[in-house]
């Protein structure tokens, strides 16, 4: 063994590559922040409808054309004890509400693979960075594009969906040269965090701005959060790195740890010049049990995602700003549950209490099944008990937090480091379908009777595919990396046996202080 991989041993068994002030931490910190804007320009739309649309004018057309019984007008019109909304510009019905809500998911699906495939060629920083710096510009226009037409705003939000796609399979892409493979879960779950803090921090804000804000309330929503995602998109490009043979700060030892702990499953050279097993995805059970979990879990995701704050004021009557609260709620439990189970998952592994399959199994099934079982009982709360409906609605969406931490969403790299960024491509093409499908199929549901009935029926088939999605995972998912990913080794050398061990799973013996 050369003197090199003698330091690189000495580092690990040491313990001394810290992870707190790492690097790697530091990379995870900075995607954090840039989940946060990424969410925030995704979501800020579905907050902004509600004070951009003049709802009044819509009650007022259903209720001469006979389609709300006296019952349903009346019934606790607010829950708040605020006034009632104020009037927005818009004559909107919900079906072009749908519409709006679902266009921006038509640019996401567009770039999904192509944003795994530039990232893998050209690095997952400048994919990443000045795809959301486009998005950025595309929101500061969007009040622009709403006062001009309608199909200019959409035209605007397919623009930002086209930046947006690139994200994930970017920043999974960064995470198969950083990550270490025990550290995935905890380093990935807490990047993707973000994406929730987004919307904690992104719902309430905008609901503020739209009784409070400027330029007619809802426009600065657009504004503030475009501006932010520019000033984020700077620091971006200047603390980030594709890999930590690139970063001019990282130590020596923090180095040759996350290198050496990836030798057999990603080559700092082979990146650029690999050659990608298109039939091998395609006939892989375990790539299948990924795109379909990710397609049934983004179908209640963004059912939630894009409509929380609909069904809040349709349902449960509560004003703009407790709509704005209440909204975010959910997600504050989803982002405690990302990173909860991220770092759970990584110790039950690191002790080999589970292995790395069925610890995806486990996690991803509780945050599959739990929220199936709550939003059928959600399905049967009205407005008389609008507290009951935020506690089961936040309890659930918290739960979905099990797949992104320890689930179907950091699959990808268990199976095959170095085509993550392609494969969540593939995945989150498929999962892109329902972010314009579910809003347009809500909108037909709801358009002509906004009652709990109506949402009955879209929690109805909320559940039916969560449960689907879980169930394939639980028969064809895998933690093992697949044979088709694997480097080819042709030196031999003394720490082959090693390699081996961690290419297969990285976890058997915990008192082998090279695998740690």
């Amino acid at each position: 063994m050369d003197e090199r991989n003698k330091d690189k041993d000495k580092a690990v068994d040491s313990g001394e590559v810290s992870f707190w002030c790492s690097s790697r931490f530091g990379l995870a910190v900075i995607g954090f922040l840039g989940f946060i804007n990424l969410f925030a320009l995704r979501v800020n739309m579905s907050v902004a409808l509600v004070c951009m649309v003049n709802h009044t004018s819509s009650l007022d057309v259903n209720v001469t054309a006979g389609q709300l019984n006296a019952t349903e007008v009346t019934q606790c019109r607010f829950t708040s004890s605020s006034k009632d909304d104020k009037a927005g510009e818009f004559n909107w019905d919900k079906v072009t509400q749908g519409l709006i809500l679902g266009s921006f998911y038509w640019g996401c699906i567009v770039t999904q693979l192509p944003g795994g495939l530039l990232a893998s060629r050209f690095g997952g920083k400048r994919v990443f960075g000045w795809c959301m710096f486009g998005c950025a510009l595309a929101n500061l226009l969007t009040p622009v594009g709403a006062r001009t037409h309608v199909v200019f705003l959409m035209v605007l939000r397919v623009i930002g969906g086209l930046g947006q796609g690139v994200v994930w399979p970017a920043m999974h892409t960064l995470w198969a040269s950083w990550a270490p493979p025990l550290e995935r879960s905890k380093l990935a779950g807490f990047t993707y965090a973000g994406s929730q803090v987004g919307n904690i921090l992104t719902f309430p804000l905008a609901g503020l701005l739209c009784e409070y804000g400027f330029d007619g309330g809802w426009a600065s929503i657009f504004y503030i959060t475009g501006a932010t995602c520019v000033v984020w998109f700077l620091a971006w490009m200047l603390l980030a790195f594709d890999t930590p043979a690139e970063h001019p700060r990282i130590s020596v030892e923090e180095r040759d740890y996350i290198e050496n702990s990836l030798k057999g499953q990603m080559e700092a050279d082979t990146m650029k010049k690999m050659s990608i097993p298109w039939f091998a995805f395609f006939k892989s059970p375990p790539v299948w049990a990924i795109v379909v979990a990710h397609t049934c879990g983004n179908w209640g995701t963004y059912t939630f995602l894009s409509n929380t704050p609909t069904y809040m004021r349709e349902v449960l009557k509560f004003d703009i700003k407790a709509n704005g609260v209440f909204s975010s709620l959910p997600f504050v439990g989803f982002a405690i549950l990302i990173n909860a189970t991220g770092f759970l998952a990584d110790f039950l592994r690191s002790r080999a209490l589970v292995s790395t399959t069925m610890c995806r199994k486990i996690f991803n099934s509780l945050g599959m099944l739990v929220p199936a079982a709550l939003v059928l009982v959600l399905g049967y709360i009205d407005c008389s008990t609008p507290y009951t409906a935020v506690a089961l609605l936040t309890i659930g969406v918290a739960f979905t937090g099990c797949t992104v931490g320890s689930g179907f969403v950091v699959n990808h790299v268990d199976i095959a480091p170095k085509y993550a960024g392609i494969l969540f491509g593939i995945s989150n093409t498929a999962a892109t379908i329902p972010g314009f499908l579910a809003p347009y199929v809500i909108g037909v549901l709801t358009n002509e009777n906004e009652s709990e009935g109506q949402w009955r029926i879209v929690f109805y088939i909320a559940a039916g595919i969560y449960t689907f999605g879980a169930l394939f995972y639980i028969i064809f998912g895998s933690g093992d990396i697949q044979s088709w990913a694997m480097e080819d080794i042709t030196t031999p050398h003394n720490d082959a046996e090693e390699d081996h061990l961690w290419i297969q799973e990285p976890i058997h013996n915990k008192t082998d202080s090279s695998q740690l």
